[in-house]
């Protein structure tokens, strides 16, 4: 009998959780170092095809640039092979032999990993790395506008697998990706943990599924620059961010902010580096195709500056690089204050760093809360100031953000999940990492007696007042009321 598609898809993705379940029972008989040689070897294979994978990449979306997508695959395999290589996570991970506590790490058993299509082929190696280096197998399910280059990306990794004597079934991917397909591989009972990375639709599916799952947010980081800022590097680096790969990492940075006595400077640096300044109607032109039914528009989503331009109709210099417009509003309805995944910035100035600051909550708080936003300054105060209000997971400094938030430009872990935390609706604020896809089963022996606990802490700080009750007569009295208990039960 010939099913529809969807009835098909449903179909294959239970064939694949019950496939990658077998093959994660037998990953689970092995010791750390047969785990992390299927690791290595993965890590290897992936980094020699991270060129071929680029450029599939690049020409099945229409998104980025060839050369910083290899960068993104390099750093998906090799930094982050080398941050994870040493990890322990199968078996005994930690004793605590004074507090007579052993931890037992114990993996989740099947993951269902979402992927985009703006960071596909990277995305894949991630999951694959941290989701095997922690025990689990994985089942990846693809956006459909990325689907060779994931299949391809798979394929790869199941053939290193193979090399390294392990079940090429740890990783294993949809074929006929479907939102039924996607919605039956969350919800089916086999699956230990979504992974999800997409649309804050996905996303929302993702923790609606009774499924444990850690999903992202979306990301909206303004780029604060502050009076002490070095102006030239912090351009730099903002623009070095958003056009990397044409800005299709969420931490890259949405908009620029900064102080009115330095507004002169900045613009002239940012149209000195390659930005151009939209004027009135050409501002207008762009800002209606930046969305599209309520959320960003597909057709603009890592395309260069040029091209942004001449889909609006708007003339710009031959080298342009980013796109920017003078706003003085945010909101739903006002596009240059949203997450825009292409080189256009919305650009505010406010009269202080005070201001500026709740300008940048502002923002977040429309879209982006919990993921990341960057502060150029060498102010260490204003610095301080900000972590301690900034509702982000990640504050980065004198950075560019798209490569300060996944860890290439910072010493925070390389990973291409960022968790947004309780602010962003996500269960974590880590970037994600093969700890976060394990349990840890805690065995812990006994150290005190009944009655030890029943005579409470043989010390109690000394916190009364010098009026009132000592503390030797407040453990004299808990023991004398604790003994009437037990004759009155008695």
């Amino acid at each position: 009998m010939r099913l529809d598609k969807d009835l098909a898809s449903i179909q294959e993705a239970r064939d694949l959780i019950g496939r990658a379940k077998a093959a994660q029972k037998i990953l689970a008989e092995y010791d750390q170092r047969q785990v992390d040689n299927l690791v290595a070897e993965i890590a290897r294979e992936t980094a020699g095809m991270a060129g071929p994978l680029a450029e599939q990449a690049a020409k099945e979306t229409g998104f980025g640039i060839v050369t910083d997508k290899i960068a993104k695959n390099l750093l998906a395999s090799q930094s982050v092979y080398e941050f994870i290589k040493d990890m322990k996570t199968i078996g005994v991970i930690a004793e605590d032999k004074e507090k007579k506590i052993l931890e037992v790490a114990s993996p989740v058993g099947v993951i269902a990993a979402l992927i985009p299509s703006t960071n596909p082929t990277s995305t894949v190696i991630f999951k694959a790395l941290i989701s095997i280096k922690a025990g689990n197998a994985v089942v990846f399910s693809p956006h459909p506008n990325a689907l060779a280059c994931i299949t391809e990306t798979v394929k790869i990794i199941r053939e290193a697998i193979g090399r390294a004597g392990g079940p090429e079934d740890l990783a294993l991917c949809l074929a006929t990706p479907t939102f039924q397909a996607t919605d039956a591989l969350m919800k089916h009972p086999d699956t230990g943990l979504i992974l999800a990375t997409g649309g804050p639709g996905m996303v929302k599916a993702a923790y609606s599924s009774g499924t444990p799952a850690i999903g992202v947010g979306a990301g909206n980081g303004p780029a604060f620059i502050e009076r002490s800022a070095d102006i030239p590097r912090a351009v730099k680096h903002i623009f070095d961010s958003k056009t990397f790969d044409n800005g299709t990492i969420c931490a890259s940075e949405q908009s620029i902010v900064t102080e009115r006595s330095i507004r002169e400077k900045v613009l002239s640096e940012l149209q000195k580096q390659g930005g151009y300044i939209l004027k009135g109607a050409e501002s207008d032109r762009v800002g209606a195709i930046l969305m599209r039914g309520g959320g960003m528009n597909p057709a603009i989503v890592g395309r260069s500056a040029v091209t942004i331009a001449e889909m609006a109709g708007v003339e710009v210099p031959p080298g342009t690089r980013v796109l920017i417009s003078e706003e003085d509003t945010v909101g739903h309805e006002n596009p240059y204050s949203r997450e825009k995944l292409c080189p256009v910035l919305g650009f505010y100035v406010e009269e202080d760093w005070e201001s500026a600051c709740r300008r940048c909550i502002e923002i977040l708080q429309g879209e982006g809360l919990g993921h990341t936003m960057v502060i150029h300054s060498m102010d260490e105060t204003v610095i301080r100031a900000f972590a301690l209000k900034k509702p982000v997971m990640r504050l980065l400094v004198n950075t560019p953000a798209a490569l300060g938030g996944v860890g290439a430009s910072t010493n925070l872990a390389p990973s291409f999940t960022l968790g947004c935390g309780a602010p962003g609706g996500n269960s974590t604020s880590d970037n994600v990492t093969p700890m976060n896809l394990l349990n840890i089963r805690r065995v812990a022996w006994g150290v005190r007696e009944l009655e030890e606990i029943r005579q409470g802490p043989q010390s109690l700080p000394d916190t009364t007042p010098k009026s009132g009750f000592g503390r030797e007569e407040i453990e004299r009295i808990t023991r004398q009321v604790i003994q009437q208990m037990a004759e009155r039960k008695g």
